[in-house]
């Protein structure tokens, strides 16, 4: 291998940002604290003035955000087939059930046709997922959501920058939930946020997020609601305060990126060959990932296979997602094959190509060819 590896993702941290964490960890304060207030300050700020509180991760927000909107043992909550499995657990963790719709094939998220017709008796949310950083129609999914009188916990988990009609995710809606895992548009390592309505949610996420505890004074302690462990230490939180001034930057360079993919597969053997592209919707996704599905019925290739020949060639790829429903976890819970086509076949053909702020429009080209020669050679028809 004659080139440097490729890999799908890769964060860029600066080095004041290191140097921050540096400060943070001579302090002596290292857990909850300063860093958070001012990372939820900056947070908030970014989602036009709304509460915002930071956690462990963006599968805590969720389950913190299920928890708020009250849902518990005996609900439904209708949610996507293609997302990280986290996206259910955390509906399973909470004692309520996952009722699973089939996406639409062309933007991969939710389909919002067969969502309506899912609302059942014991529905008492819906949780959408932002596949890509892609958001679904915001304006019909809550106009279904008040005809219904549901709450809405939004799984943008990869979507912070994303957009709806001008307007940024989170700074619109019921309860939004961000990841800053290390593969997201803007990372604390681990990490993420919710988005609440008013003082009283944050006041009570607060409570779930560190062991249902309100403190007052210098001793004053009460207990109300069974919390858990899900605070953000400010290590991670001064990682996400370095990355806010960049976020912008981040994601017009991953737009760029994005652009150089439609322009190199534009006429091109994979395309030729079946191989379907994202939706080029430059107007409300951030393009956390660019992602393909490939037409495994004409390749003498899996999609393991495919991705070990792109390995073989020093460029790293990613599997994101496959169907939650089949996961055995589910099969164990009644749900079975068949069920969602649409989100089986693309679960189990699409793949994440390479796409971060680092990369130079050259590796967009070396991946696309990359694709291409795998394709050609691979096709049953050649």
């Amino acid at each position: 291998m004659d080139q440097e590896f490729l890999p799908f993702t890769r964060p860029t941290i600066n080095e004041e940002t290191i140097a921050g964490v540096a400060d943070v960890l001579r302090s002596g304060w290292i857990t909850t604290g300063a860093q958070n207030l001012a990372f939820e300050a900056a947070l908030s700020e970014y989602v036009g003035g709304r509460p915002v509180r930071t956690f462990s991760s963006g599968t805590a927000t969720l389950e913190i955000g299920l928890r708020i909107a009250g849902v518990g043992p005996g609900d439904e909550v209708i949610t996507s087939p293609l997302s990280w499995v986290a996206t259910s657990n955390t509906i399973l963790e909470v004692g309520a059930t996952p009722v699973f719709v089939d996406i639409d094939p062309r933007t991969r998220n939710l389909d919002l046709n067969l969502l309506e017709q899912a609302i059942a008796p014991r529905t008492k949310a819906l949780m959408p997922v932002y596949l890509a950083g892609l958001p679904v129609d915001m304006d019909r999914l809550y106009a279904i959501a008040r005809q219904h009188g549901l709450r809405v916990i939004e799984d943008a988990a990869q979507a912070l920058g994303s957009s709806w009609r001008g307007q940024r995710i989170g700074a619109i809606g019921d309860l939004v939930s961000f990841s800053f895992h290390a593969n997201k548009n803007l990372t604390s390592i681990e990490g993420g946020a919710l988005v609440l309505n008013d003082e009283a949610e944050a006041c009570l996420a607060q409570k779930y997020r560190l062991q249902g505890v309100t403190r007052s004074g210098f001793d004053g302690m009460e207990v109300d609601v069974l919390g858990g462990k899900f605070n953000l230490s400010d290590v991670a939180a001064r990682v996400g305060l370095g990355q806010m001034p960049h976020l912008a930057r981040f994601n017009e360079q991953r737009r760029e990126l994005a652009r150089h993919y439609f322009e190199c597969f534009a006429n091109s053997a994979a395309v030729a060959l079946g191989v379907e592209l994202p939706p080029d919707d430059f107007e409300h996704t951030n393009w956390h990932m660019f992602q393909i599905v490939l037409p495994l019925p004409t390749l003498k290739l899996d999609r393991a296979g495919f991705m070990a020949e792109l390995h073989a060639r020093g460029i790293g790829s990613g599997a994101h997602y496959p169907a939650i429903h089949l996961f055995k976890l589910y099969r164990e819970r009644g749900f079975t094959l068949n069920k969602f086509p649409h989100a089986e076949r693309i679960g189990a053909s699409i793949l994440t190509l390479p796409l971060f702020p680092a990369m130079r429009l050259a590796d967009v080209k070396r991946v696309v060819t990359a694709v291409n020669e795998i394709c050609e050679h691979s096709s049953l028809t050649h």
